[in-house]
């Protein structure tokens, strides 16, 4: 039986978040998993006048790939990826997994190799999508709720696909609506981000973290460029975080989860690493390249529709009421210059106690905003 929201979903992303216009080519990846919204993105793109670019992958291929590739194919880039990157306008990531750990136990460095090849494509297109007008690379990723998914957050398929359509607001009449007035009390934040010098992020649990942003320009997410979406984000001046962060949940990356991950920062460096499980490979990814030890990312998450984790980056770096930092590459249109194969969102809570300083103010208490008129929580209906 047909789902209507996905539907809902496929044209929110062609019409909203990546804005496809005729004529526009519009790249449409995906695994054979989500092949229901691909195939719903693909109608409306059509529909929209532009022309579609189907990459479908296949889960086994990936897993075949990782576990047969010799190092020559590890490192090989065809030499379309590039030109693939340049060409498109348009480009709608669709993210679904037949099996969220199947890639756990490739081995660390087979990981890092794969992503150090990659590494100039991601550049490219980051460099793409910091561009103004019409070279700019417009392009949102989202995720299909299918079982894997559900599985991590420890739910029914119909449950975690409530909690996907609502945390994009899809249950309401106009979620593009309801998402430009999300934008602009977020861009009231960013506003205010955008004249200070330093952030400074204090726990309980034992983070106090000071991040210089002076001159860094912060990023209203809407709801273009991930979806759902629901944050503000910057790249830190490269040497100068400071201190100690203790995230509050696993973090994944590769299909590994991380947990208890502890980092201590000097300079703008991590000089001390620790996780009470997966820390070699925590240490294997900050190891792979110069820039994996800084940060390319501080970001606080404003999507008071997501409460709870569920081992999904995409919804657990978006909560509201927390903070999340990424280890490695830099986002170009926020001023950052980190270079790095990696890119690790790692999500602390501040909903028991924490507060978030711009400045020396605190703009954040408990997870809440000391202004009413930025990011909040919706009023619950009489």
């Amino acid at each position: 039986m047909h789902d209507p929201r996905i539907d809902k979903l496929a044209h929110v992303l062609v019409r909203y978040s990546v804005e496809v216009r005729r004529g526009h080519l519009v790249r449409i990846s995906g695994s054979t998993v989500a092949l229901p919204l691909i195939r719903a993105v693909y109608r409306h793109v059509l529909q929209a006048g532009a022309h579609p670019l189907l990459r479908i992958s296949d889960d086994q291929c990936a897993e075949a790939f990782y576990e047969l590739a010799g190092p020559k194919q590890l490192a090989y880039v065809g030499p379309l990826a590039r030109r693939e990157v340049d060409a498109i306008d348009c480009s709608i990531g669709i993210w679904a997994e037949e099996n969220t750990k199947a890639m756990t136990r490739v081995a660390p460095g087979r990981q890092a190799a794969v992503a150090q090849a990659r590494r100039p494509i991601m550049k490219r297109f980051l460099e793409r999508a910091s561009q103004k007008g019409t070279k700019k690379l417009r392009w949102s990723g989202t995720q299909f709720p299918c079982p894997a998914a559900a599985q991590d957050a420890e739910m029914s398929l119909a449950q975690y696909e409530r909690f996907v359509y609502t945390a994009g607001l899809l249950h309401l009449r106009d979620p593009i609506a309801e998402w430009r007035k999300i934008s602009t009390r977020q861009q009231r934040l960013c506003d205010f981000l955008n004249r200070c010098r330093e952030v400074r992020f204090v726990t309980p649990a034992g983070t106090d973290l000071r991040v210089g942003v002076a001159g860094r320009r912060w990023i209203n997410c809407d709801g273009h460029e991930n979806f759902p979406d629901g944050e503000v984000f910057t790249g830190p001046v490269e040497d100068a975080t400071e201190g100690v962060v203790c995230f509050s949940f696993p973090a994944v990356h590769g299909g590994r989860e991380v947990h208890d991950i502890r980092l201590q920062f000097k300079g703008g460096r991590v000089v001390d690493a620790s996780a009470s499980k997966g820390e070699q490979f925590l240490i294997q990814m900050l190891d792979q390249d110069r820039g994996a030890r800084r940060l390319g990312e501080i970001a606080i998450g404003t999507n008071y529709a997501i409460t709870e984790y569920t081992r999904n980056t995409l919804f657990d770096e978006k909560i509201g009421g927390t903070f999340h930092a990424a280890v490695g590459a830099g986002y170009p249109e926020t001023g950052s210059k980190n270079d790095s194969g990696l890119h690790w969102d790692m999500v602390c809570d501040l909903r028991r106690g924490g507060v978030i300083e711009a400045d020396g103010k605190v703009i954040s208490r408990n997870g809440r905003f000391t202004r009413a008129s930025w990011p909040a929580p919706a009023r619950k209906s009489s």
